[in-house]
């Protein structure tokens, strides 16, 4: 296996998933220089995950922040396919799919049987365990979790969380690939939630605990810890960007991984999600979103 990706020149990332996180990634690999297959079951999702990617370039374009050259390179270095096979050259395959443990443990299989060896696949999982998903390989000392967050474009931080399994050759080169991308790593053990969703989560859910018992409103509570807390959004604002869905979710897996109580997800976050309420998303959470 090779030890380094020092030498990017011929570094091939693929990414499973044109969704959300998916298009996010790829936009950072793709303006870092990096050719990207970018990979989803359907045409139609993998046109709305490039017209998402393409708004958000011209965003930053907008912004002075890249220029018109820099977004057209970085297009043409996008290759959308719908096919696994398309997969086979990849130097570093990152799974992006929803967050369900069956659903990553199907892909990450098909990945390794079209994969080379020496390819580093890794989850962008956010809440699930690396060594649970690991084990769905015959080589898992090549997996590893590396935990983006949204957007993905704008977040500095990535998570590089290693697995039982995990190599020390995977974990250094995870590393350097993040570095290349213009990330800031931070390197975590194996545990629900990692260390930002562990900490962040239950921090949220006890703010919709006080939404719930009527001690402010929404606003409010948000304006509070902007103001208090010096927080650039409020917990009840980022739940919305998060998706509370997706919180919901992560809440339920440490509920029942740590079996502690005070995980427990808010009631009235369990009545939104089963409303549709789920934030941006869907234009309404705790806020309403136009």
């Amino acid at each position: 296996m090779n030890d380094h990706l020092k030498n990017t020149s011929d570094l091939r990332i693929a990414i499973i998933g044109a969704g959300t996180m998916g298009n996010g990634i790829a936009q950072v690999c793709a303006l870092a220089g990096l050719p990207v297959t970018l990979v989803d079951i359907s045409d139609t999702a993998l046109e709305r995950g490039l017209a998402t990617l393409s708004n958000n370039l011209e965003r930053q374009l907008k912004k002075g922040l890249i220029s018109e050259a820099d977004k057209q390179a970085a297009l043409s270095r996008i290759h959308p396919q719908t096919s696994y096979g398309a997969l086979a050259g990849s130097s570093l395959v990152i799974e992006a799919a929803t967050e369900n443990l069956d659903l990553k443990r199907q892909i990450l299989a098909l990945i390794e049987e079209v994969t080379e060896p020496d390819a580093l696949i890794a989850s962008n999982t956010s809440s699930l365990s690396i060594s649970q998903l690991a084990s769905a390989l015959g080589n898992p000392e090549r997996f590893i979790g590396l935990h983006f967050f949204n957007p993905v474009p704008l977040m500095t931080l990535v998570e590089v969380i290693r697995g039982l399994q995990t190599s020390e050759s995977t974990h250094a080169r995870a590393l350097e690939f993040a570095e290349h991308v213009g990330k800031t790593a931070i390197s975590v053990r194996n545990s629900p939630g990692f260390v930002v969703n562990r900490i962040l989560c239950p921090m949220i859910n006890e703010a919709i605990f006080v939404l719930q018992e009527g001690l402010a409103s929404a606003q409010d509570i948000d304006t509070g810890m902007q103001l208090g807390c010096n927080h650039p959004i409020g917990p009840l604002a980022l739940a919305d960007l998060i998706g509370l869905d997706t919180l919901l979710a992560i809440l339920e897996t440490f509920y029942r991984d740590f079996g502690d109580p005070k995980y427990r997800p808010a009631s009235l976050l369990k009545e939104m999600v089963a409303a549709g309420y789920l934030g941006r998303k869907s234009g309404r959470g705790f806020h309403v979103h136009a």
